[in-house]
């Protein structure tokens, strides 16, 4: 199925449920602080390998720590459906759940 463009009033409608993520020239942005370098560069790797099972590539910069993503879709020449979908796959791998503690196990599962 093909990316949909999106309208500005679609992007502004799905915005708040794309948690961290803002429009920036054009483009979902979102920046992230890891651990440490390999944190970020195991993050960007598990990104890249659910980026190319979509055959949806993002634009992004990584120096040490800090990961910078920005999205859009060149065939659309804007902000796509596929953006929102990438993005919440994004923020799955770099803001994993924390552990579930059990009442009383004093133990994450």
């Amino acid at each position: 199925m093909p990316a949909k463009k999106l309208s500005d009033a679609e992007i502004t409608a799905l915005l708040p449920k794309a948690k961290g993520w803002s429009v920036v020239n054009g483009k979902l942005h979102r920046e992230f602080a890891c651990k440490d370098f390999v944190a970020a560069f195991g993050n960007m790797t598990r990104v890249a390998l659910v980026a190319e099972a979509m055959n949806h590539h993002p634009e992004w910069f990584n120096v040490w720590n800090k990961v910078v993503i920005d999205l859009n879709t060149h065939s659309v020449k804007g902000i796509s459906d596929y953006d929102f979908v990438l993005a919440e796959k994004i923020n799955e791998i770099f803001e994993p759940l924390p552990p579930l503690h059990l009442p009383g196990s004093g133990k994450g599962q």
